[in-house]
């Protein structure tokens, strides 16, 4: 602009001394010839004084007129020059706020010179410094990322040489920390007389933001097209039917009911509803979108076809930025598999619930009913031991007789004890010293140890103390070190050892024997089972160890066993430890 405003005054100056001269050359022709018409007599010096006085004054007069002329046609300019900075002003003004407004990163390519200007969106928006953008277009290439660069590049070149009208592209532009960001970039040229492309400008605006919320409608909008439980849209007019319309059913939907989209969509969803839906499900439905509120129902729906299904059926609403609610998304699924199967589940509990009813019935009946005759034949036998009976094959059936009804009794008191754990599953718990337990049962036991002589190996914390049942316990260790002596090998001295430990928050304690062991690929599955025998033995009635897996399960514990045959065996049981 200045050097616009320098060759006009340079150009205005030469005009105004080229016409002084030639009105000075001009005026001084006349002067001289006046002169000599008017004053032909007069003295040759004297004229040429008066005439340059006179010719001087002309020029002075002459000279300001040019001047005023001058000073006004410049006045013209200035003021033209000046609403024309001001206009500039106003535009850059304008473009500045538009650039700010928008977010764009406006950039000015000179193809001759292959220069390149960005404006401070490059630094706002990518993070660059202003002494590290480049001043080239090579700068800018490289900043594309390699996978869309190639794409851009022809679609660019293809518009410089006019092969297409317009030019916009959206690429990958890579920011100052070496991440990229999505831009939408669009260019116009510039021409030059002759029609040739002489400038470019363009603006880059960032749509990172749209492009990862592009991607995630669309992965949304997979998710929702393929999903096997049927989806459905509606608005939230409820003007016309208590449900608001349907706008979108997915292919899911249509599988479901029969109805394809077009026979749905703008129709209420009570058209899937019928005479045995039910009503309190239907009536909470409507209530909860009166509310704007999320809502859960199973009820009886009818296909295309007219047959029924159960759905599980939600309506959840959807708000927009605003927080404004827009829609409402209903996913179902066709219940009607499971609702069938959970018909039979209680069914099968009812029946189960009634057997074991029965079965405890009949168990209380039988050992009441039991306990009187095997009392009288008690009582009877022991009358006949005071009595001396000759004949060996009387005594060897009495003895057998005796034999038999000691152990009958020893079942049904066994069946008792099953009967009375499982008829009560909250026992009663006290604080118990592990040690003590174990000295009851030993005592018990002292015949039978002093008999059969094993290696006892005891290692029993003292500051073990359980909230448990003390002789729920005390029968667990009686049956388990009883088995080790009855299962033991003949052909070794017996070792068991019994140990507790804590850890962390739990008591472990072991049962370890070296007798014949159980074939636990044959028998894993029976281990703890009712009635279950691993060896023909004759006084094993196979209540000993059901009886102990139910009492540990009573009070919160596990057991495990781990057993070799020919090795010995091992118990493991784990309780909380308080």
């Amino acid at each position: 602009m200045k050097f616009y405003i320098f060759e006009v005054m340079k150009n205005n100056s030469n005009k105004i001394i080229l016409i002084y001269v030639l009105i000075l050359i001009f005026a001084a022709v006349v002067f001289h010839k006046l002169f000599i018409v008017f004053l032909p007599d007069s003295n040759p010096e004297t004229i040429l004084k008066f005439g340059s006085v006179v010719f001087i004054l002309f020029s002075g007069l002459v000279l300001k007129f040019i001047l005023y002329q001058n000073e006004i046609r410049n006045k013209s300019v200035f003021e033209k020059l000046q609403l024309t900075n001001i206009e500039i002003k106003e535009s850059n003004e304008r473009y500045d706020i538009v650039a700010k407004a928008t977010s764009d990163t406006i950039w000015d390519w000179k193809m001759e010179d292959d220069s390149f200007i960005w404006n401070k969106g490059i630094q706002g928006v990518f993070g660059y410094k202003k002494e590290d953008v480049g001043k080239t277009s090579k700068w800018w290439f490289d900043r594309i990322h390699p996978e869309d660069s190639l794409k851009m590049s022809v679609k660019l070149y293809s518009f410089l040489e006019q092969k297409t009208e317009k030019w916009q592209d959206e690429y990958r532009f890579q920011c100052a920390d070496g991440s990229y960001k999505y831009v939408f970039d669009r260019g116009f040229l510039v021409k030059d007389a002759s029609g040739k492309a002489i400038r470019m400008i363009g603006a880059i605006q960032d749509v990172t933001k749209q492009k990862e919320e592009e991607q995630r409608l669309r992965l949304l909008e997979t998710v929702i097209t393929q999903s096997k439980d049927a989806v459905m849209i509606t608005d939230i007019d409820t003007s016309k039917s208590a449900i608001p319309n349907i706008i979108f059913v997915n292919s899911a939907f249509t599988d479901m009911t029969g109805y394809p989209a077009n026979e749905v969509i703008g129709k209420s969803p009570e058209m899937f509803f019928g005479k045995k839906s039910d009503i309190l499900e239907f009536d909470k439905l409507k209530t909860s979108i009166q509310k704007y509120k999320e809502c859960f129902i199973e009820t009886i729906s009818y296909k295309k076809s007219g047959e029924e299904f159960w759905v599980n059926f939600s309506m959840i609403p959807v708000t927009d930025k605003e927080g404004e609610h827009s829609h409402w998304i209903s996913i179902q699924r066709d219940v009607t598999e499971e609702k069938e199967k959970e018909k039979e589940r209680e069914q099968l509990i009812r029946e189960l619930t009634q057997n074991n009813k029965d079965l405890k019935q009949f168990s209380y009946i039988t050992s009441h009913n039991l306990r009187a005759p095997l009392s009288n034949l008690t009582g009877l036998l022991n009358l006949i031991e005071d009595i001396n009976i000759e004949d060996p094959e009387l005594k060897e059936i009495i003895t057998g007789f005796s034999k038999s009804t000691h152990l009958l009794n020893e079942t049904i008191n066994d069946l008792v004890k099953v009967i009375i754990i499982k008829d009560n599953p909250s026992i009663q718990k006290e604080k118990v010293l592990i040690k003590d337990v174990f000295e009851n049962v030993f005592n018990q036991l002292s015949f039978l140890i002093s008999v059969n002589k094993p290696i006892l190996k005891i290692d029993l914390e003292d500051v073990t103390i359980l909230d448990i049942n003390k002789s729920y316990l005390e029968s667990i260790f009686l049956n388990l070190l009883t088995n080790a002596i009855k299962y033991r090998d003949p052909n070794r001295q017996l070792r068991v050892t019994i140990a507790t430990k804590v850890v962390g928050d739990e008591l472990i304690i072991t049962f370890k024997d070296n007798g014949i062991g159980i074939d636990l690929d044959k028998n894993k599955d029976k281990i703890f089972g009712l009635y279950q025998r691993f060896h023909n033995y004759p006084d094993s009635k196979g209540l000993g160890l059901y009886l102990v897996k139910s009492q540990v399960e009573s009070m919160g514990g596990t057991i495990l066993v781990a057993s070799t045959v020919g090795k010995g065996t091992t118990f493991t049981i784990v309780f909380k430890y308080n």
